[in-house]
């Protein structure tokens, strides 16, 4: 037996010894897979961000007394005498504080100085600024854009200087206006990042189709540019009438405001309203095409829940930037059909209660007064047409801007003791009689199921 474990050792050994030769004759004659080429940088983009990069700037918000910046965003020469594009949201600190902040630019050599602030469009998010000098490099709009002849899937290259790292350049796709969207904002397959809010999109020609605004959190390379005709639309306007007044710019934000929702809340009206059924009841939902709905249900939870809830919620994309604390011009609507299945009448009042006072959220701010409420009942002219409501008026003031008001219009039918229809409208930025015209149609548009 000894013996011929000895063998078996040796042949084994014998066995690993020729299996190492193999590998190493296989390993002397197959060659090494070649290392993959690396890729490229774009001929196109290396030309056009060379080309273009002494047009483009840093813009800079600082703290006057530190000397400090406090926000950095892009911008871009547009005249060779230092007339530039940039962000109403990259100046804003400024135009709201103009005693606490001030604007500084820095280019790509290294060159920096002041910058006056000539003219703003909040709804479309653009600024105009002014720098010292003349003869300086600047880009043109591209016509194309312009005429909004520029087709979908064209490449588009976005530059400025992302978290402050240095002036870039990325490649990306250009999609068209958003569908869902009041005001115009064109897709852009691209990342625009921190730093790069108002640096330039342009073609393969150099020249601007858009703007570089924002990015979706929630997406990946869903980026977003303001179309290049409302920039030269504000440029034309910026050279036209005198420099913006820092004293008046609040006075101005709240006027370009009040017209926003004016034109908002016309075309709102004109949509008119759809309506949709929850259980026993019909409610309104806006049929204008820029509203976007979700419907979320607590039916599939567990444990089982006591009440069932099935909600839906449609609100206006996107919204107007006014500063970093406050945002405006978006309205939802929301409705909530909730059914007992376990609770008794006390306690589905109790549940109900409850619920309702959550959808009235609380409002914190202090460009906001504090909420106002009115609680009244709607009792309906035909009882077999529309159940009775309960319903609360809530409206805060804008403390900036006269005239505008964040309002929310909640209401609770009352007609069941086990089943109810809780509805919300909230708007942002509204004028009292269009928020009054909107909030009594919308009481109206709640009826029973035909």
């Amino acid at each position: 037996m000894k013996d011929r474990t000895i063998v078996c050792r040796r042949r084994f050994a014998l066995l690993l010894a020729g299996l190492a030769a193999a590998s190493a004759t296989a390993a002397q004659t197959v060659p090494a897979s070649p290392a993959p080429p690396a890729v490229p940088v774009s001929a196109a983009a290396e030309g056009i961000y060379a080309a273009t990069r002494p047009s483009l700037l840093q813009i800079r918000t600082l703290v006057e007394a530190a000397g400090r910046q406090s926000s950095i965003g892009s911008g871009f020469l547009v005249g060779a005498d230092g007339l530039a594009i940039t962000n109403y949201h990259v100046v804003s600190q400024y135009v709201l504080e103009p005693r606490t902040y001030r604007l500084e630019f820095q280019r790509p050599d290294g060159t920096q100085g002041a910058l006056t602030l000539l003219a703003i469009d909040v709804a479309n998010d653009l600024a105009v600024v002014r720098l010292d000098g003349a003869d300086l490099p600047h880009l043109d709009f591209d016509p194309h854009a312009l005429a909004g002849e520029l087709p979908r899937g064209e490449r588009v290259y976005a530059m400025g200087n992302p978290l402050d790292i240095g002036f870039t350049i990325v490649e990306g796709t250009w999609n068209g206006l958003v569908e869902r969207s009041y005001n115009d904002r064109v897709h852009f397959t691209g990342a625009i990042n921190p730093g790069m809010s108002g640096g330039p999109a342009v073609t393969a020609s150099g020249r601007v189709a858009g703007i570089n605004v924002a990015k979706r959190l929630d997406g990946e390379l869903v980026s977003f540019l303001v179309p290049a005709e409302k920039a030269a639309a504000l440029l034309e306007r910026a050279r036209a009438q005198a420099p913006l007044d820092p004293a008046q710019a609040r006075s101005e934000i709240g006027r370009q405001l009040l017209a926003w929702q004016e034109g908002f809340y016309r075309l709102l009206e004109d949509a008119g309203f759809r309506s949709t059924t929850f259980g026993p009841y019909e409610a309104p939902e806006s049929a204008a095409t820029w509203f976007n709905c979700w419907a979320q249900t607590n039916a599939e939870q567990m444990p089982k829940p006591r009440a069932q809830l099935n909600r839906s919620s449609c609100s206006s994309q996107g919204s107007v930037y006014v500063a970093e604390d406050i945002q405006s011009g978006r309205t939802e609507l929301s409705h909530a059909y909730v059914r007992s299945v376990e609770l008794n009448a006390f306690q589905f009042a109790a549940f109900l209660s409850q619920y309702y006072v959550s959808s009235n959220r609380s409002w914190s701010s202090k460009r906001l007064t504090a909420p106002e409420c009115r609680e009244q009942f709607v009792a309906a002219a035909d009882a077999a047409g529309a159940p009775t409501l309960r319903a609360v008026w809530c409206a805060r003031a804008y403390r900036d801007f006269e005239g505008l008001y964040d309002v929310a219009l909640t209401t609770v039918t009352q007609d069941r003791d086990r089943e109810a229809l809780v509805s919300r409208l909230a708007m942002q930025g509204v004028g009292y009689d269009n928020a009054l015209a909107l909030g009594q149609r919308f009481l109206g548009a709640i009826a029973w199921k035909k």
